[in-house]
């Protein structure tokens, strides 16, 4: 499995804002739109399919090359979080369409249960799927979408996951799951503690992005 971290000076920006814990909400919220973007671009940078044509431009006719229209990126955040990463996505992404997956994890057993699934019934295996979830702890909540996104048959080649921050258990669950899986995220921490969030991390990415702690 690829782990690709942006060695981008403005992606250690917006995680430094996102990290500090003085940050109020709509900044936070703001941050994660802007890492979103960043890391999406990364994930599609060879991921597009492409189409060659000719246009008029004021002065004549040109080459070009675009996105091509009829084959949209399928579009995933893990809710409720994951929607914030998504903010600016459709400014960026030409061809996309969204569906939303909805978990919620027990504070206790650290188990995420789905309370949405809005997911197609079937994917193709050259359809392309991008999951937007900004923490990946434990692993327990993206196996679990990833479980379904693969059941309903999309390639796991064809796959890209961003996230903002990212750690080793969820990695190596989701590698040794799907070895040929492509991870973008802002950064990798070593730890995640006992109640299952990432030391040091940034908190909890949902409450501080809708101002619900």
């Amino acid at each position: 499995m690829l782990v690709y971290v942006p060695p981008h000076p403005l992606v250690k920006h917006w995680l430094a804002v996102a990290r500090n814990a003085a940050t109020p909400t709509p900044i936070f919220r703001s941050a994660l739109a802007e890492l979103g973007r960043i890391l999406i671009y990364e994930a599609v940078r060879e991921f597009l399919p492409t189409v060659d044509g000719v246009i008029d431009t004021p002065m004549g006719p040109a080459d070009v090359t675009c996105v091509d229209p009829m084959r949209p990126v399928k579009v995933i955040p893990i809710l409720r979080a994951g929607l914030v990463l998504l903010e600016q996505s459709a400014t960026l992404l030409p061809a996309s369409e969204t569906y939303h997956l909805g978990y919620v994890r027990d504070d206790e057993t650290l188990k995420a249960t789905s309370y949405l699934n809005k997911l197609p019934a079937q994917f193709q295996p050259d359809d392309l799927v991008l999951i937007a979830d900004p923490m990946l702890a434990t692993g327990g909540t993206m196996m679990q979408a990833l479980q379904e996104i693969v059941s309903r048959g999309a390639d796991p080649a064809n796959i890209r996951v961003v996230a903002v921050v990212a750690a080793p258990p969820a990695l190596k669950l989701m590698a040794d799951a799907y070895p040929g899986l492509k991870v973008y995220t802002a950064i990798i921490d070593a730890e995640v503690n006992d109640k299952g969030y990432i030391i040091p991390g940034l908190g909890d990415a949902g409450d501080r992005a809708f101002g619900t702690m």
